[in-house]
């Protein structure tokens, strides 16, 4: 797949006339910081939105590596990616952001429909007799369920929850339409939205409370072929972040105590993010076995005429994946994006316009910049030329660096001479002349190199991160590893007793405490290490004998990485 064949099913570039009074009159103050946040900031996170709503500022002022939170918070609000809402935790996803999310969706739902499964549509309400039929998921699901409680000003007869997955919405119509071995595979799959009220404090794309997904939810009627269809879909989610993102992933198996509340084994694919230390869950896979089958009565009649219950999994990806790009690509001037995912993937900027450029000339500039363009979008490539006269070149570089525009040409009298155009990497701010004749070819050719290279350069920097340690103490121990920003390997006996005990001796109390009292909840990154996966590529056997790297006295059963997470 080359870096341009993804296509957006919205081509339209950002609207710019609002955003362009915003930039020449930056008296008007453009809040990024949500209202009820002004009042209590907590932590450098609300610090860094809080700061966001003083003034309209045009670069990244924070730096990457010094103030992190800052420094997000101000990539996705001056890149327009996103703006803040006054319900905390809710976002509004602007047109940039939601032109990435529509790759995802086209690229994935390629893959999907081509292999069988098809999309529909459930409400996102469910009845609490429902969502309550199933003890182990409503459980690990409880703090998460928003409740609607009242309709106007009269109180519901019952409240009604909004789906914070659908499980519960949709397998009372999987128990109508099944009957029949003849009915099964039943491969469903839809793109909505859920809501998941738990936690205290929200990240832009990381941690929402309102998020975009699709999710899948498929019967068979055999173990075998749910198994295979796990598989199958972790690999499409590893495609996403490495084919589409340029994000290195870790296929694996979650631990008993994280997997999903009411399925028999979750897979996942685990990214990092290099600057803070930190791994994030990029998507996850599940087998339910015949859990929900028993509870929700998903009976089929076998080809003897015999009743069984039939075997189900469900699967999803999220919006996530955007935050994760960004905190992984980005850099000082703001965002980095993959070809495959750009909204825009080349821009034009006329440059050498002086004073004593005549009409002529610059009707000739112009009508040279249009002609690329125009070849340049008949092959297939998105392409943006900026010909906005009230801005000079220089600001024109920056407002599409920090966009992360792949590619920038530059075209003056001096390029229009040798028939040729300027072209700048985002990634890389190389700079190299093409001729005009070759463009197309030279251009989806440069857009291939930048995303294998996007995609090397960040699995270099997670591959220097990622340590396989055998003992608690060897070298530096496991503690520090964790706190030099590692992820480590190491042979574990997989029991939950003893994951507890490891998120414990881990944890950080003196960090929790600097963020605040209120930080302290069960997923914030200063709490301990948890295991994020037990991966399907081992770094090699477990010998015989060997005993689990956390002390507790078992043998060890299988490497499996753990680390701090958002």
């Amino acid at each position: 797949m080359s870096a341009n064949e993804a296509k957006p099913q919205n081509q339209n570039s950002p609207a710019k006339g609002k955003k362009e009074k915003k930039e020449k009159q930056p008296k008007a103050a453009k809040p990024a910081q949500e209202p009820k946040a002004k009042k209590a900031p907590a932590g450098k996170a609300a610090a860094a939105e809080s700061d966001e709503s003083k003034a309209v500022q045009i670069g990244i002022e924070a730096k990457k590596e010094e103030d992190t939170p800052k420094w997000y918070a101000q990539v996705l609000t001056r890149s327009e990616m996103l703006d803040y809402y006054d319900v905390s935790g809710c976002y509004i996803l602007r047109p940039w952001a939601y032109g990435i999310w529509q790759q995802i969706q086209g690229f994935f739902d390629g893959l999907i429909q081509e292999s069988g499964v098809e999309n529909c549509y459930f409400p996102m309400f469910v009845s609490g007799k429902a969502l309550e039929r199933e003890k182990d998921h409503v459980e690990g699901f409880a703090p998460e369920v928003a409740w609607v409680t009242k309709a106007g000003q009269s109180d519901l007869a019952e409240p009604i929850a909004i789906r914070p997955t659908s499980e519960t919405v949709m397998y009372p119509a999987y128990a109508k339409w099944i009957q029949s071995h003849r009915d099964l595979p039943l491969r469903l799959n839809q793109w909505c939205n859920v809501v998941r009220w738990e936690f205290k404090h929200p990240q832009p794309f990381l941690r929402t409370r309102e998020f975009l997904w699709q999710e899948g939810h498929t019967a068979f009627l055999t173990k075998e072929e749910a198994g295979a269809e796990v598989l199958e879909i972790l690999e499409y989610y590893r495609r996403v972040y490495e084919e589409l993102l340029a994000v290195p992933v870790v296929p694996g198996q979650k631990s008993e105590k994280e997997k999903f509340a009411g399925g028999d084994y979750t897979t996942t694919v685990e990214a990092f993010v290099p600057v803070t230390g930190r791994a994030i869950q990029g998507a996850t896979s599940h087998c339910l076995g015949q859990n929900f089958a028993k509870m929700f009565d998903i009976v089929v009649t076998d080809e003897n005429s015999a009743k069984q219950h039939v075997w189900q999994n469900s699967w999803g990806l999220t919006t996530r994946t955007i935050g994760v790009m960004v905190m992984v690509h980005g850099d000082n001037k703001g965002l980095v994006l993959p070809p495959r995912v750009a909204q825009v993937q080349v821009v034009l900027v006329p440059c050498g316009i002086t004073v004593k450029t005549t009409p002529e000339q610059r009707a000739a500039i112009t009508a040279y910049l249009n002609e690329v363009a125009a070849t340049l979008k008949a092959a297939g490539i998105r392409v943006k030329a900026d010909l906005r006269d009230n801005y000079s070149p220089g600001y024109k570089f920056n407002h599409w660096e920090m966009r992360g525009v792949p590619i920038r040409l530059e075209v003056g009298p001096k390029d229009m001479a040798k028939d040729q155009v300027l072209s700048v990497r985002r990634d890389t701010g190389a700079k190299a002349p093409l001729a005009k004749a070759d463009l197309t070819s030279s251009i989806r050719d440069m857009l291939d190199t930048i995303q294998a290279d996007m995609l090397a350069k960040a699995t270099a920097e997670r591959d220097a991160h990622l340590k396989v340690i055998e003992e608690w103490n060897e070298g530096e121990g496991f503690v520090s590893l964790l706190d030099a920003k590692n992820i480590v390997m190491a042979p574990w006996c997989l029991e939950p007793e003893c994951e507890d005990a490891i998120k414990d001796r881990s944890a950080r109390p003196q960090v929790a405490a600097a963020e605040g009292a209120d930080a302290v909840d069960e997923k914030a990154p200063s709490m301990g290490a948890k295991s994020l996966c037990i991966p399907f590529k081992q770094p090699r056997d477990i010998k015989e004998g060997t005993k689990c790297f956390a002390g507790c006295g078992r043998h060890a059963k299988k490497y499996t990485l753990f680390g701090r997470s958002y």
